[in-house]
């Protein structure tokens, strides 16, 4: 193989290579410029970037450039990290190949995937640890890659390290002011909103007092003062869901609609949920797994027996116990519902976390079915 030094025109490549990664603060528009950038320092035909999983031994993400999407697509599942890919990841020190298909690891390529011969690898750290790994195959010209071309792929992914953990470091800031906002929107909600819905409800308190020879007036009132209770109830649980941040994308409230939403159609209609409390902050996976299987059978047995033109969840956290009631407005507990195999496993789930389950006919026709769980 071909050595020698880096001439002019590929150290200002390199150079400008270096200055196009810092340019953007965004980590997959850093990831893609990595590799289309190493590509074409190294007038390599095909590229990819592999992204570590957190365990270090497999690949999570793989960028690729020179094969279009729709051949890409054709080759099936992206790779994982083995063959001539898992020596990077086992040994993450740079390294050529004038044929990989010699190699001894060589796996060989899945069906459709275009022949490659030659190979350079090398290994991109971010901050002390390997984040990924760079491959590069085919010399446009044929050749071989050159102890030149592994310098520039070897500096590049040194800078390309420091771009990565500035665009990391960014998201971070990103996301803290995301926290900041919650929070100063949460104590907002606290201190003005509810202080103010408090403030109305005494005040219209007051005026049932006053008008109490004309119940009409005070039956009205009344109905007033208890939605505006509702309203501070709907106001508390959106403060509760600003804190974390983290939890409102995969949390039991998103869960929940979700499943609504997928059982739509097998109900003729979407049910309508309410939410009152900390229902994601409070509700830790395991519960929650429990609250979707009940509310996905409860809402399962409206669709096969109840025959019922619509169905409500409400889902309540208060005094350390998550409560979720389902109700319907069918023809009321049958023998099926009370008999299946599945009200049985709503009560085991119950009576393994030490809360209860029960079915009952509502007053005004239709079925409810009451699940509590503690939530510590």
């Amino acid at each position: 193989m071909s050595s020698g030094y880096a001439g002019p025109k590929q150290l200002r490549r390199l150079l400008d290579a270096v200055m196009s990664l810092g340019s953007d603060l965004e980590l997959d528009v850093v990831l893609r410029r990595l590799t289309e950038t190493a590509v074409d320092l190294v007038d390599a035909r095909y590229g990819a970037l592999g992204v570590l999983d957190p365990t270090r031994t497999h690949l999570s993400d793989f960028i690729t450039v020179g094969i279009d999407p729709e051949a890409s697509a054709e080759i099936g599942d992206l790779p994982k990290g083995h063959g001539i890919l898992g020596l990077l990841i086992a040994d993450p020190r740079p390294l050529r190949l004038p044929d990989l298909n010699e190699h001894p690891d060589s796996f060989g390529f899945p069906p459709r995937h275009p022949p490659m011969t030659s190979f350079l690898g090398v290994p991109v750290v971010v901050g002390g640890t390997a984040y990924g790994n760079l491959y590069l195959t085919d010399k446009q010209s044929g050749e071989v890659f050159t102890d030149v071309d592994e310098e520039l792929a070897v500096a590049l992914a040194a800078a390309a390290g420091t771009a990565i953990e500035k665009a990391r470091l960014h998201a971070r800031v990103r996301e803290l002011d995301v926290v900041e906002d919650r929070d100063r929107i949460a104590r907002d909600l606290h201190d003005t909103v509810i202080q103010r819905l408090f403030a109305t409800g005494l005040t219209l308190q007051g005026a049932a007092r006053l008008a109490e020879p004309l119940p009409e007036v005070v039956e009205r009132i009344q109905a007033c003062v208890d939605e505006l209770d509702a309203v501070v109830r709907q106001v508390r649980s959106s403060i509760f869901e600003l804190h974390p941040p983290d939890v409102a994308a995969t949390g039991l409230r998103r869960r929940l609609v979700e499943l609504g939403g997928e059982l739509a159609d097998a109900l003729g209609f979407s049910p309508a949920f309410h939410f009152d409390g900390p229902i994601d902050s409070a509700v830790g996976d395991d519960l929650a797994a429990d609250a979707v299987a009940v509310v996905g059978e409860a809402l399962a047995n409206v669709a096969r027996h109840a025959s019922s033109p619509s169905a409500a969840v409400a889902v309540v956290v208060a005094d350390g116990e998550l409560v979720l009631t389902v109700d319907d407005a069918g023809d009321g507990p049958g023998d099926r519902r009370l008999g299946g195999r599945g009200l049985a496993n709503m009560g085991t789930r119950a009576a393994a976390r030490g809360g209860t389950c029960a079915v009952t006919a509502r007053p005004k026709g239709g079925t409810r079915v009451r699940w509590s769980s503690p939530v510590s």
